[in-house]
Order: structure tokens, then sequence, then C-alpha cells
């Protein structure tokens, strides 16, 4: 072996070592050692991923299992060999390889070592607490800032909002997204545009029938087009309210004091902002320190689809060549959509040793 060669091979054994050291101490938190396979079956996982990681997928196909991919993460099949296990409260700890391709010139891997923790059966603001403080510990001696967020904040003014719930659906579905999501907001707030009823005449003289959508579905589509332009416009202070609510980015005290004063023109988000109060008084008593702590609203926006509430992230805001060193969340929607409408809800999170070194204090 080379000296390059016993070189990267001594620091692929360090990582692996500090991936093994982060598994044990969320098996010391009280999980149980779970392995998950490389190869994953794609049918169901791909529609369970967010379009980020749906892009960047490595798919194949085998023979018998057929369409199939490299694990992209842990969270997915630790939850979907959970639930199909029919277990209720547990708590999983692994570490391993995950993939996923990386676009051209990016210095990031299309490998990587994962160490996570996943959570099943545990509800509320004291279960987030108690994840958050577990990694908040790990990674104390590390030179990483702590960022905090929740969507179901954000999904919960979106259900407030004074519209159709075709245009909730559509706000709810590109809440990921943020270019279109501001494209729909924009265009929901325009005044409300007759357009004529869709039937047979819409389509006379067009040709023939091509492609896989029939007549009753254009003119289906054609009709819920008619639909929405005629619907009035979201009312201008909830526009309003709704953009204040996405600028939020402070302190948790801070936070909570400008979410209050947005939900005098938003109340739908009232219960929301009772959960993140529990949750900041519970992260407190835990042993964060909320001062150094931002709640950012937007937070989470563009990563994984699956999170549905609170949502976390340990990251080097000067590094922004960085992906952040960890982070986990909330996804009770997820296990609902593996398990049926009695799946116990989850949390999780994970590390990426291989970024630990840069961040070392």
């Amino acid at each position: 072996m080379t000296g390059k060669a016993a070189l990267r091979a001594n620091a692929k054994a360090a990582l692996r070592a500090a991936a093994e050291r982060l598994k044990a101490a969320f098996v010391a938190a009280g999980a149980e050692p779970v392995e998950a396979d490389i190869l994953q079956p794609a049918d169901v996982l791909l529609d369970l991923y967010g379009e980020d990681i749906r892009a960047r997928a490595f798919v194949t196909h085998d023979p018998v299992m057929g369409e199939a991919m490299l694990r992209p993460d842990f969270t997915v099949p630790v939850a979907r060999a959970h639930l199909d296990a029919g277990r209720a409260a547990a708590r999983y700890a692994y570490a391993g390889e995950v993939f996923r391709q990386q676009e051209t010139g990016s210095r990031r891997p299309p490998e990587f070592l994962q160490a996570g923790i996943e959570v099943f059966g545990e509800a509320g603001p004291a279960a987030d607490a108690e994840v958050f403080a577990l990694f908040a510990e790990l990674l104390a001696p590390y030179d990483l800032a702590a960022v905090t967020g929740d969507i179901g904040l954000l999904a919960a003014a979106v259900e407030g909002l004074s519209t159709t719930g075709a245009r909730k659906a559509a706000l709810r579905r590109h809440l990921w997204r943020p270019r279109r999501f501001r494209a729909l907001l924009e265009r929901f707030s325009r005044p409300a545009a007759a357009r004529p009823p869709a039937d047979e005449t819409a389509l006379a003289g067009r040709g023939p029938e091509v492609g896989l959508r029939r007549r009753d579905d254009v003119l289906a589509r054609l009709a819920a087009l008619a639909e929405d332009a005629a619907a009035p416009p979201v009312p201008p202070a909830e526009i309003a309210a709704l953009d204040a609510l996405l600028e939020v980015r402070e302190t948790p005290e801070k936070a909570l004091s400008q979410v209050r004063n947005i939900a005098v023109d938003l109340p739908a988000i009232a219960p929301a902002i009772d959960r993140l109060a529990a949750r900041f008084d519970g992260l407190s008593a835990a042993g964060v320190d909320l001062d150094r702590l931002t709640f950012e609203a937007t937070y989470g926006r563009t990563t994984l689809e699956y999170y549905d509430g609170f949502i976390f992230g340990f990251l080097r805001p000067d590094r922004p060549d960085l992906p952040p060193v960890a982070s986990g969340g909330r996804y009770d929607a997820l296990a609902r959509a593996l398990g049926g409408a009695g799946a116990p809800p989850a949390i999780g999170g994970v590390i990426r040793p291989a970024l630990l070194p840069e961040v070392q204090r």
C-alpha cells in the first residue's frame, strides 16, 4: 500500500470510528442499534422524499426487486422497518454510508457517513426538546450555531388563509419550494377574473386526442382553472402577515413576541404558537441556552420535505460551502404515510462525522 493509500485508509477508519462513537452515544440515550440495507426498493420511497433528494438519488433496476436505489438517508428505511414490525414506541441508532448525486463542481462527496437516531411513539414539545438537547450536548465541543424552525407553524398559517381549499392545497404542496410558493401567493392575491365555463365547445376543432390525457381530464382541468380564476383574492392583511411570518429570524423570546403580533391577522396560528412556546420552555428546562439559539421561520423549507413540525440544524454560518453538520426534525406525517392514521409520532436527526474535523474549536 502506497503512502497516500495508507493515509486515505487511515482517514476512512478514523471517520468510521467517529461515526461508531456517535452511534454509541445514541445507544446510551436509550436507542437500540439497527442496520438498513444499502439497496432499497425505490417504488414507494422515492415518493416520500422531497424533490431535492428524488433528483439526487442513485436509481437502478434489479430483476427481482424492480426499481431500486442506494439509500439516500436512513430515516425512511428505518421508519418503514419500524412500522412493518408493528411496534409503537422505540428508539433506533445507526451509522453508515448514504449516497446522493452532487452537482457538477460540488465539493460534496456522493457517498458520506451519517450517524443518527430515530425516536417513535413520543410526541409533543418535551420529546422535541429532548432530541435537540441530545444533539446540542454531543456537538458542544464544536464551533457551531444552532438554528430551529417549525414547518407546522407555516402550515397553520397557510391553513388559516381566507381562500379556497384548492389554493391552500397548492400552497401546502409547494411549502418547500420558496419561489413557486411566492409565485402562487402573488397569483392568489390578484382580483378575481371571470373565465367562461368549460364545456365541449372549448375543445371543438382541436384535433384528435393524443397522449395520456383524455377529453374529460382536459375539461376537468379547464373547469378547475375557471373556478380558481373566479375565487376572491387572499386579503392583503393576510398576505402581509404571512410575509412577516416568513421574515421572522430571532432569538426564541423575540421570535415569540413577533409571531404573537402576527397572529392578530392570522389567528389560525395561535395553537402552533402555543406549541412553539412550550417547546422553548422544554429546551430551557433541558439546559439549552435560548439566547444562543436562533428561530428562523423559513428554516428547513429547502431541505427534506418529510419534516412537518419542529426542525433543527447545527451549522457554521461563516462556511456557506458546508452543509449542516447535523440536522433533524419531526416527521409525523411521513409515519402516517407509511403506517396509516394510527402510526406513532416520530422525530430524529443525523450528524455528518466527516464535517466535524472542519468545525473543531
